[in-house]
């Protein structure tokens, strides 16, 4: 598959390996059709449709799409990644099945010349992003253990390579023969594939991702020093030392340029930037610019092809606003359309056939490929169990960093396209790389379960933390106006010296324009991953908070950078490592004061479904009113004589859930400033006994409990079905700040009887999304309960 249409080209790949084709062309060029109807019906005779090479790529490419997704419409029910699909889709399109010009595909050399071209342009332009995503800085902020195991799981089976090399065949130099070059490819480690393995299995966010993401970030770096060093020690040997220092120097010199010219004037377009704007188009578009003229920069400075875009990516200032911009921008085109036809013309490269013809360098080849796998896998496992990883944990960890994939192809295709390998070498080079790419994700998954962390054997409820003991909290951010609904109900709760709470506030910002998630803890004294401040606002509002109820508030701020349909991953940690026992999320609508939507965000919806479900301890989301809570905030200086601050209702119908949210309440009535009703929604006619009798004993305790206290209030209403429920809520919602409910998932009650159907969110179960509606005027806010879910593995 030619990646040029020129008569001869360099590569820059060791010594400038040229190779000269000679390729016969026709003028004018045909490239648009008068179209498909003028062609069969009109006048125009000027050969077929196919002979254009506009219509013939669209075709091309057309073909391809379809015929991937087809087969992985098979292959993921046995969950096989889609980078096998399209390995597939090529090798049905190329030799292998379809000889001479019978292919679509491949129907003359023109064809096969323009679909490679804009294939490995695609190529390119990952390689670039890839760059742009990676933070180099990571390399010596994550600490001993992922540089021990990104370096070893290098060094160590590529010694064990080169003395297999040694064994099988002791002639020859291993740089001027290739094979210290070959070897480096063999246990080198690709940053974005792992990447994109971690990114499809949803374990990125995850203890083993995070190591495993910078592990490959060590073990990129190095391979790519270690190529550099065997193509000059070749040049060394083969031309002498001025050769070797020159073009050494013009690779050191490209390298500074990029670093000391390019990296700052990227950096002086941020900081033109306001805090939280758009970077300019003009910046944007000379960076692209710079991108473009990136291939030509290599042949000029006599580097492998493949370097420039990498490194230039690399110097880009990663997230937000010119990384971020470049991916938003390009990686949907990249990673949707031309990637996809990469992979799938790096497949109709493949034929099989040649390895009946392997010959001796071949086999010695494959030999030391099999070996540096196998050592590879055993350094990537040792590693882990010697820092007192369990096994499963380091069994997966070893199949994610010997995995291969895109990178590796595109590597090989390129050096079969120079002729560097021979088409037998890359024959068994792509079976490897397609075995490993298929078994690596099937074995992580069964080896690996993030979410089995998070299962307790211990109660982490508000029922179950005593009144006087400190409750530790969880509020989540995602925009500013989540920091005053925290707040706010926080401030409605009154926490005092008696009852303290330790919040921990959680910031959570959309991963964007970088590989690598961040967990950033905003405390004093503590060293962080990262200088960027993410949540400046977010710390000073609450630091505030914190002062304002001293000794009775301690926060903690922290931020997490990740990807939202991973942000669980983040929160459930947090609540694991802080010993939690509550979890309050916002709710993902928001209203204006006259009762439109003011914002509706269905990924934060999509978070706190996976929060209810996974989380160690009790959830709540907080529907914010149109009218906020009020509140003084020198609340210790109120005596018993003074009038209530804050009236707070809890419906209670029956179930854990209920309970948790009466407990809630409980705590927060300890405070002579809140006056509390709990409202006790009986069905009429003795059908309460839908009930278990465990849980009506458990209610009926609690409730006894309630009665007897002379600080809450407490009402019974019988109603006979959930038109009455909803008839009897909407005449006493309007006489509280905020109403406490149970979520009561997946449960209908004589009380709640045909409100089911008309319920719009589950997640904050049928009289939680009843007092939410639109109709009932909101001016109030909802917090809807859940106690800790107790699952087993």
């Amino acid at each position: 598959m030619a990646f040029s249409n020129s008569s001869s080209y360099t590569t820059g790949l060791m010594d400038g390996l040229e190779r000269v084709e000679e390729v016969c062309l026709k003028f004018p060029p045909k490239v648009s059709s008068p179209g498909l109807a003028a062609m069969l019906w009109g006048k125009e005779t000027n050969g077929n449709i196919m002979e254009f090479s506009g219509p013939r790529l669209h075709l091309q490419m057309v073909v391809t799409f379809v015929l991937t997704q087809a087969i992985h419409s098979m292959l993921k029910y046995l969950g096989l990644p889609m980078f096998i699909s399209q390995i597939l889709a090529g090798i049905i399109l190329g030799p292998m099945v379809f000889k001479d010009h019978h292919s679509l595909i491949t129907t003359s050399e023109d064809s096969i010349a323009v679909l490679g071209t804009v294939a490995s342009f695609g190529y390119m332009f990952f390689l670039f992003l890839s760059g742009v995503k990676m933070d180099v800085s990571m390399t010596y902020k994550s600490g001993r253990k992922p540089v021990y195991i990104g370096f070893l799981t290098v060094v160590v089976p590529l010694i064990f390579c080169l003395m297999t090399d040694k064994v099988l065949h002791s002639e020859g130099d291993f740089f001027t023969n290739k094979r210290f070059f070959l070897a480096v490819t063999y246990s080198g480690t690709s940053f974005p594939v792992i990447h994109c393995l971690l990114s499809e299995l949803k374990i990125l966010n995850s203890e083993l991702g995070r190591l495993g993401l910078s592990a490959a970030l060590i073990g990129d770096i190095v391979s790519l020093v270690l190529m550099n060093i065997s193509r000059w020690v070749k040049i060394g040997l083969e031309k002498g030392k001025d050769a070797v220092l020159f073009d050494s120097g013009l690779a050191i010199g490209f390298f500074l340029a990029v670093v000391f010219v390019l990296r700052p004037v990227m950096k002086w377009m941020v900081r033109r930037t306001p805090e939280g704007g758009r970077i300019k188009d003009v910046h944007l578009y000379s960076v692209i610019l710079a991108f473009m003229m990136s291939p030509k920069a290599t042949e000029i400075f006599r580097i492998f092809l493949l370097f420039g875009p990498f490194i230039l990516g690399l110097a880009v200032p990663d997230g937000p606003p010119m990384g971020s911009a470049l991916v938003e921008k390009l990686d949907p085109v990249i990673s949707g359309l031309f990637l996809p036809l990469f992979a799938t013309t790096c497949g109709m490269r493949i034929d099989l056939s040649y390895l009946r013809n392997f010959n001796a360098f071949a086999k010695d080849q494959a030999i030391a490929t099999v070996v540096t796998l196998i050592v590879k896998f055993g350094v990537s496992l040792v590693l882990p169990l010697l820092f007192k990883m369990p096994t499963r944990d380091s069994l997966a960890l070893a199949f994610i960093m010997i995995t291969k994939g895109i990178v590796e192809m595109g590597n090989y295709s390129f050096l079969n396209d120079t002729q560097f390998i021979s088409e037998d070498i890359f024959a068994f080079m792509t079976i490897i790389i397609i075995l490993v790419a298929s078994i690596v994700p099937i074995l992580v998954k069964s080896l690996y379960d993030p979410s089995r962390k998070y299962v307790c054997y211990q109660k982490r409820s508000i029922m179950h933390s005593k009144l006087n003991e400190e409750l530790r909290m969880i509020g989540c951010i995602h925009v500013p106006g989540n920091v005053n609904s925290i707040i706010n109900m926080l401030n409605a709760s009154c926490p005092t010296r008696e009852s303290p709470i330790a919040l921990d506030v959680l910031h959570l910002v959309k991963l964007s324009g970088r590989a690598t998630p961040l967990f950033i803890a905003h405390q004093k004294h503590r060293k962080t991953l990262s200088n960027k401040s993410y949540s400046e606002n977010v710390v000073l509002a609450f630091n505030q908070f914190e002062r304002d109820n001293w000794e009775a508030v301690s926060v903690n701020v922290f931020t997490a950078v990740s990807p939202p349909n991973l942000m669980y991953e983040d929160i459930c940690n947090l609540a694991m490592d802080q010993l939690t026992s509550f979890i309050i999320l916002p709710f993902h609508r928001r209203w204006y004061i006259d009762g439109s939507t003011e914002s509706e965000d269905q990924t934060i919806r999509s978070l706190n479904c996976d929060i209810q479900e996974r989380a160690p301890c009790s959830v709540g989301i907080l529907v914010e009113g149109r009218r906020h809570l009020k509140c003084s905030n020198s609340r210790d200086t109120l005596s018993p004589d003074n009038s209530s601050s804050y009236n707070i209702a809890v419906i209670f119908l029956g179930g854990k859930d209920d309970r948790e949210a009466l407990a809630l309440a409980i705590r927060i009535s300890q405070d002579k400033s809140v006056s509390l009703t709990v409202i006790h929604l009986k069905a009429a006619k003795s059908l309460g006994a839908i009930l278990a009798e465990t849980d009506r004993m458990l209610d009926d305790e609690m409730l006894k409990d309630i009665n007897e206290s002379v600080y809450v209030t407490y009402i019974e209403e019988q109603v006979n079905d959930g038109p009455e429920t909803s008839t009897f809520l909407r005449s006493i919602v309007d006489d509280y700040q905020l109403i406490i409910v149970g979520r009561r998932y997946n449960r209908e009650d004589p009380q709640t009887f045909g409100l089911q159907e008309w319920s719009e969110f589950q997640e904050i179960g049928i009289i939680g999304d009843l007092l939410s509606s639109t109709d009932f005027g909101g001016n109030y806010s909802v917090l809807i309960v859940q106690q800790q879910q107790q699952r087993t593995v």
